[in-house]
């Protein structure tokens, strides 16, 4: 058993196999089956859930915490999978990867690597990118830019590369922060580096380069894959802009820079592929844009810096408005809806200094910084809260992951798993 694996022998995993053939004999129904949350933003990296078992509000004590775990250092959110929760993590001079029993948090196994990261800026020193479960493996992205691809079952080590290392790449300011992205048999990873190595396409099983391209430094937005005008694009928000590449072959399809002037800027919102359409925004002076990639060259539909500009989370669509956060998030941030089509501000809401939004149906999740929980509805009349409760202290900057109706978020320290399902709010 290699030294870096700790596993609890007492809990043999199941197959992938039979966990698969146990998901796909379930019977079919009208109702909606809990998801899972594999990666960053879920199943469809758009950060919505589509399971139908959320309550319609909680008591007055906030829903139940299930269970809470201190852990490491790291912006990572968790992920949850085939029956088991994925923290990657920073323990002192070691990065974890860590599987945990979704009813309790036990450990299941533990996979550990040293580091020898510093933040320049003296933040926190630990991983910012998500893990990604796909199949029977998970991948990690660490701030060092070191790949890890690791076997689900027992967290064996299957290969690594330093793509720092490999490629030439800078740190930039906070490490590698941009969570790599599976399409097929390719693991597409937006590495930054010179020399046509900006985005770099892996084999999922092996590591092996398959292809690169652009010079394109690294953002610390997330790349998605998506279908678009007939062809299978892989959507990069890069340090200079819109990168969308053949996902098979590397080929750029479409570019367009759009990035602050000042150097000490970021691109970290996840793009949103809405049809043919792609949706990128911006802090710093730069704004939020819609772009139409259905012919050769991508055609503007409209550009704003007053309609909503994303620091850092992701907003979430539906039936053609946006929601999320506005603003500079040391400045303090407003919640607000957007028309799609033209960047018309339909609301905005005050109080919030910066937080992540998910949406469940018709209802948005909105989890701030300080730790509060807001239910409200998801719709372009208004603002309306229908429940809300803290349920972490300090500072909470990394994304919920929300699976079979749990919600599992994370501080500086510690791991909480709380209850959103209708029967757990009686």
């Amino acid at each position: 058993m290699p030294r870096n694996t700790t596993i609890n022998p007492m809990r043999p995993a199941p197959s992938f196999g039979f966990v698969l053939l146990v998901v796909l004999s379930l019977p079919f129904s009208g109702t909606a089956i809990a998801e899972d949350w594999p990666q960053l933003l879920g199943p469809r990296r758009d950060g919505t859930y589509n399971g139908d078992d959320l309550a319609e509000s909680w008591p007055e004590s906030g829903p139940p915490v299930v269970w809470e775990k201190q852990v490491g250092h790291g912006f990572s959110n968790p992920v949850v999978a085939n029956g088991r929760v994925i923290l990657f993590h920073r323990v002192g001079d070691e990065e974890l990867i860590e599987a945990l029993e979704p009813d309790t948090g036990k450990p299941i196994w533990t996979f550990r690597y040293a580091t020898t990261y510093r933040d320049g800026f003296g933040f926190d020193p630990g991983p910012r990118a998500s893990p990604i479960v796909a199949g029977s493996q998970i991948y990690t992205f660490s701030p060092q830019g070191v790949l890890h691809c690791i076997r689900f079952s027992d967290g064996r080590k299957i290969w690594r590369v330093n793509t720092h290392q490999e490629f030439g790449a800078d740190k930039g300011f906070f490490g590698a922060a941009s969570t790599p992205v599976i399409d097929g048999p390719r693991l597409l990873v937006n590495v930054g580096g010179p020399n046509g190595a900006g985005i770099v396409a892996f084999d999922k099983d092996t590591g092996r380069v398959l292809w690169k391209v652009t010079d394109d430094e690294a953002s610390y937005s997330s790349a998605v894959v998506a279908d678009i005008a007939g062809k299978r694009l892989a959507v990069f928000f890069t340090r200079e802009g819109l990168q969308a590449v053949d996902s098979k072959t590397g080929e750029v399809r479409h570019a367009l820079r759009w990035r602050a002037r000042s150097h000490a800027s970021v691109n970290a919102a996840v793009p949103l592929v809405i049809g043919d359409r792609v949706f990128l925004s911006s802090s710093y002076g730069t704004g939020a844009i819609l772009v139409d990639l259905s012919g050769d060259e991508p055609k503007q539909i409209w550009s704003s810096d007053d309609a909503i500009s994303n620091h850092y989370a992701t907003n979430v669509h539906k039936d053609g408005y946006l929601y999320g956060f506005h603003g500079r998030q040391e400045y303090g941030q407003s919640f607000r809806a957007i028309e799609l089509e033209t960047g018309k501000v339909a609301w905005e809401q005050g109080g919030f200094r910066a937080g992540t939004v998910t949406l469940a149906g018709d209802r948005l999740l909105i989890l701030a910084e300080n730790g509060e929980l807001t239910m409200a509805e998801a719709s372009p009349d208004g603002f309306k809260v229908l429940s809300r409760a803290k349920i972490l202290d300090g500072t909470v900057r990394a994304y919920p992951a929300l699976a079979e109706g749990r919600l599992y978020t994370r501080n500086g320290s510690r791991l909480v798993s709380v209850d959103l399902r209708k029967q757990a709010s009686r």
